[in-house]
This record gives C-alpha cells, structure tokens and sequence, in this order.
C-alpha cells in the first residue's frame, strides 16, 4: 500500500514554517489503518514484548492498536500535568519548541521488554524523552517505531543508542 497517499500536508502549521504531516485521512479510512499497524507490527516480528508505550497524542492512536495485535500491554506517555500520581518526567526540545513528558512511575517494571511507537519522528526528541524514561525505571527499549520519518531532519541519530525504524520516509 502506497501510505503517503493517506498524509496529509499542512502547511505553516502549528506555526509559520512548519510542514505538519496529518495522519487523520490514514486513521479515516479502516483498511489503510489497519495495513499500518501490521506494518508496524512486522517491524518487531519475532521480538518479545511486553509493553508499548505511545507519546501523547497521536502515539496512542498507533500504540494501543498495536499493543493489541502485539499481545503486550500498553501505556500512554502524557504532557506535563496530565498524568495522576507520581510520575517520572523528561523536559526536551522538540522542532519548534521544548516540552515535558511524563510517565506514571509504576508504568515500567525493571526487566520489561518496551517498545515505544509514535506517529512522526521528527528531530528525535520526543522518543528519546521516552526511551530514557524507559531506561531510567529499569525497563529494555527493544526498539522505537514511527509510521512516518522526516529525513531532512536525521531525527534518528538523536535516538542513538536505541533502535529505530519506520514505515514512510518523507
């Protein structure tokens, strides 16, 4: 299946001189979705895992069905001050700003096997935000996923040490 077909391009949003790939015609239509998430799936076939993790918000929409088809429970990674509880928390740079990322503190047992998937990998920050979370509380990042990569940016080496793939490179 052609994915690029089912983005969306935005211009100038969320501000001037940004280029925001929109996944809602993907999510829209049941069959891409669903060819999606298999695709994803197939990027960690043969890998035991034992949790997702999806970044707020659109990993979510991409880590719970996978979490699913991958038999592995699922956590949501929420902006500051969204999350009950105690919380571990990681403050990064994004591509046009900086920005907190908080996990409940009991989401990741020492020795669990983690996968962490979102929808855009873009400067990397994000996922690196999570997948130090992960490290921090004990848990193995197998590997971090995106539906879509933006290659101009390198996103990926910001990632490093971790392991990286995605489906469409923009």
């Amino acid at each position: 299946m052609d994915f690029e077909n089912y983005i969306q391009v935005v211009e100038g949003f969320p501000k001037p001189g940004i280029s925001f790939k929109d996944v809602s015609p993907l999510l829209k239509d049941a069959d891409a979705y669903s060819q999606a998430i298999t695709a994803l799936a197939d990027l960690v076939k043969g890998e035991k895992i034992d949790l997702v993790i999806g970044p707020e918000s659109r990993g979510f929409v991409f880590g719970a069905p996978l979490a699913l088809k991958l038999n592995a429970g699922f956590v949501m990674a929420r902006k500051k001050g969204k999350l009950p509880g105690e919380v571990v928390s990681k403050t990064y740079t994004l591509e046009y700003n900086t920005a907190c990322i908080e996990l409940p503190k009991f989401a990741v047992k020492k020795g669990e096997r983690v996968l962490i998937v979102d929808d855009l990998l873009a400067t990397g920050g994000t996922l690196k935000a999570v997948c130090d979370l992960v490290h921090e509380q004990g848990g193995e990042v197998v590997k971090a996923l995106a539906f879509i990569e933006l290659k101009d940016l390198d996103g990926k080496k910001n990632l490093l040490p971790y392991k990286f793939e995605s489906i469409l490179k923009l």
